[in-house]
């Protein structure tokens, strides 16, 4: 199983110089995969969670691409209604050729209203034009002389019954974004009877979970996957690789702002993990 870190795009610590660090503190930990977010208009809506500055995904992927060498570049997710799919399919098929075949390409429907208002694109309708989106954008890149030869990997991120149909029906993977595990393995077993009822094979399951470590053991039944002792997180590692995930994105984003001016807990985080991966590996 591959382990991917969200690596947060916004924020008041972000710039160009501390996106560079974290490309090169989690393509050095060993880590398979990076991912940002995407907003494209920073609505009041957006700005709560998420403020400026916003760095676009495809920008910002691909002078990390020229950073780094090995690790995977990724979207988590991108929003599909956002944009014309033909510009999606063209900035994509760049994006894979200039970082030599890296990206994983995550899509999602959105969530902030504002942010659509903003940009002329109807709320209502966004299931609809994902689904458009993503039928338009493989069809585009089935013109291999336009596009290029390599099938760029589809995530299609989304909680929701919906969601899980939309990467049944056009998705490489499923990629749900930070659950309780009870509500992963639930989801999983949805997974494989959703694939079996539109008759199409099973997509792969590829979550994003979050990484908060702490002293003592999280309790409850609103624990997130990845939340307490590094033993719950590496527990929860392997009851995913057990469901069938053939990747886990971990989010190290606390949900504090102010949390971009001080990355090295999340750092600090990812590389206690990063270590107790690769002394599984080892004794395997």
């Amino acid at each position: 199983m591959k382990i991917g870190v969200n690596v947060p795009n916004f924020g008041p610590g972000t710039d160009p110089g501390m996106l560079r660090d974290w490309a090169r503190t989690v393509e050095g930990l060993g880590f398979d995969l990076l991912m940002v977010s995407d907003h494209v208009a920073v609505t009041p809506d957006v700005a709560e969670r998420y403020p400026a500055p916003f760095y676009e995904p495809f920008t910002t992927l691909s002078w990390l691409a020229g950073l780094t060498t090995r690790i995977r570049l990724g979207t988590t997710v991108l929003i599909a209604p956002y944009r014309h799919p033909l510009l999606t399919a063209r900035m994509a098929a760049n994006l894979d050729a200039f970082s030599d075949g890296r990206l994983v390409l995550g899509v999602g429907v959105g969530w902030a209203r504002q942010e659509f208002a903003a940009l002329g694109v109807p709320f209502e309708r966004r299931g609809r034009l994902t689904d458009d989106h993503l039928r338009e954008l493989r069809a585009a890149w089935a013109d291999t002389a336009a596009y290029g030869e390599r099938r760029i990997p589809l995530w299609v991120g989304g909680n929701s019954d919906a969601g899980l149909r939309r990467a049944v029906r056009f998705g490489d993977a499923w990629h749900p974004l930070r659950c309780t595990l009870p509500w992963l393995s639930e989801a999983a077993v949805r997974l494989r009877t959703t694939a079996a009822a539109e008759h199409r094979p099973v997509p792969g399951f590829a979550p994003r979970i979050a990484l908060r470590l702490t002293p003592a053991p999280v309790t409850g039944p609103e624990r997130l996957a990845g939340e307490g002792t590094v033993e719950q997180v590496m527990a929860d590692l392997d009851r995913l690789r057990l469901l069938g995930a053939e990747t886990v994105v971990l989010d190290p984003y606390p949900g504090d702002p102010d949390a971009t001016c001080h990355p090295q807990p999340a750092w600090q985080a990812l590389a206690t993990v990063a270590t107790h991966t690769s002394e599984d590996r080892s004794s395997q």
